[in-house]
């Protein structure tokens, strides 16, 4: 199996190159500016805002399957456009495509959502993640979106790196208590998506934890985790400010959570259970 992670140096892709080599895939991975680890992939650098790139990629690497990870707030191009060329592609070549999209396509009217519910995004990024699902599914039918929430590691997320800075004083700012999501651990996020990737599933799967937290009980978790001074992480409102998109987004897993072996364990449960120390099921 020769396995593609496009957007392989992000946090997620790091996590799924990884996974993908100790798996025993053939595994080459993508990069915008600056390779990974080579001992586990063969590194490409890819610019998705250059068509000519993505062909060039496919064609050197001529790929079974590909995972796309790659997603920028700022870009249209990478975020919308750039997935629909990778299921063009897919359509054409036959290899499986896998697309991780985001809870950020829903407005949060609902507050639970599941598979079937159809996107209605707020924000610009949630509009983008949203174009690139309909698309992606229009001309690759057979490929599969995989929706998730935020993403929590080891201390490396962007969502763990502000709580450290927070309470460090570093940083100023504040946690929302009213802005609410269902965190997943990176390795087990990455460990079912190989693990679909190795299905005929096909459509939308939600891959998110199982606990709903605000911003803040997140970052208390972090800091209980972390051993950091909780005290000294501010609390705000969300509404209070003009951040555009969603206040309170649950993706309901429980559906895909059947199909999978791989546990999506709570954020309680793995900031709690010592995991910053510990392999996680994904290893």
């Amino acid at each position: 199996m020769t396995t593609l992670i496009i957007g392989g140096s992000g946090f997620l892709g790091t996590e799924l190159t990884r996974q993908a080599a100790a798996a025993g895939h053939s595994t080459a991975a993508t990069f915008a500016t600056a390779p990974g680890d080579p001992s586990q992939a063969k590194w490409h650098p890819l610019d998705l805002r250059q068509t000519g790139h993505l062909e060039q990629v496919l064609a050197d690497v001529q790929p079974d399957l590909v995972v796309n990870v790659a997603s920028s707030k700022a870009s249209w191009t990478v975020t919308a456009q750039a997935p629909i060329r990778i299921a063009l592609a897919a359509a054409q070549r036959g290899f499986r495509l896998v697309h991780v999209s985001s809870d950020a396509v829903f407005s949060g009217e609902r507050v639970h959502y599941t598979e079937s519910d159809l996107p209605d995004p707020t924000s610009p990024y949630g509009a983008m993640k949203a174009a690139a699902e309909t698309g992606v599914l229009a001309v690759a039918p057979q490929a599969l979106v995989a929706r998730t929430s935020l993403i929590i590691g080891r201390g490396q997320s962007v969502h763990e790196r502000a709580v450290h800075e927070l309470a460090a004083g570093t940083r100023e700012g504040a946690l929302f208590t009213d802005d609410i999501r269902c965190p997943v651990f990176v390795e087990d996020l990455a460990a079912a998506l190989l693990e679909l990737a190795a299905t005929e599933e096909t459509g939308v799967r939600h891959l998110a934890g199982a606990d709903a937290v605000s911003r803040h009980e997140l970052g208390t978790l972090i800091a209980g985790r972390d051993g950091l001074d909780a005290s000294r992480l501010r609390t705000g409102l969300r509404a209070d400010t003009a951040l555009p998109g969603a206040l309170d987004v649950r993706l309901d897993s429980r559906a895909t959570q059947q199909e999978l072996r791989t546990q999506l364990r709570g954020v309680r449960e793995f900031c709690t259970a010592g995991v910053s120390g510990a392999p996680g099921n994904g290893s």
